[in-house]
């Protein structure tokens, strides 16, 4: 069972895979893609993912994540009764962890909804799910209401997506904007100047 890969990033194989070279050994691991976009990676560059290692009748996969929250929150979504790492690692292309804790934690099923083979009655079950489960995560780390504090992000992104910009682009752009500010229509100003749009255009 490999829990983590240290290596050199050997490019991409494909289907959403990249490759590692740990010690002279090709690992084909699964990420999201933004992952590996926003780390701008080039082949020889170190690369450090936490892993999942899901194993099959026929095959052995390894699903990896540059942080534990992400590695956390993949093990989180296949608790949930339907999910499988596929579709866990599919909804962790649409928004980032802490967008899509907040998402769950308002019961907003939109963003789910948003993966294909997803329709709008089973993202509103795995919604109903996972805003159980994170309750008891966070009362058993001891920081239950932390979830709450998180910036709403989820129609900041549905906002730069219908304004034209990629998923990739509005994530990158929203890494930019500190966590204090939690007000969406702030966050979707300071985003659009991240990106180069006067605000005051759109809003």
């Amino acid at each position: 069972m490999i829990g983590k890969l240290t290596g050199a990033y050997a490019g991409e194989a494909g289907g959403g895979a990249i490759v590692v070279d740990a010690g002279g050994v090709g690992y084909l691991v699964r990420v999201p893609p933004a992952d590996i976009v926003d780390a701008k990676l080039a082949e020889g560059d170190p690369i450090e993912l936490f892993i999942h290692t899901a194993v099959r009748d026929d095959a052995i996969d390894l699903y990896g994540f540059p942080t534990r929250e992400e590695l956390s929150f993949f093990k989180l979504l296949m608790s949930v009764s339907g999910i499988g790492p596929k579709t866990a690692l599919g909804i962790l292309t649409v928004a980032d962890v802490p967008s899509l804790k907040r998402a769950v934690a308002a019961g907003d099923a939109t963003v789910l909804s948003k993966i294909y083979g997803i329709g709008k009655k089973s993202a509103e079950r795995i919604v109903v799910e996972l805003k159980d489960k994170l309750s008891k995560e966070q009362v058993a780390l001891g920081i239950a209401g932390t979830v709450s504090g998180i910036p709403v992000d989820a129609d900041v992104l549905e906002a730069l997506e219908a304004l034209g910009y990629s998923g990739v682009e509005a994530r990158q752009a929203l890494k930019s904007v500190p966590r204090d500010v939690t007000d969406v229509r702030q966050r979707l100003a300071a985003a659009l100047k991240h990106l180069g749009t006067p605000s005051h255009k759109i809003i």
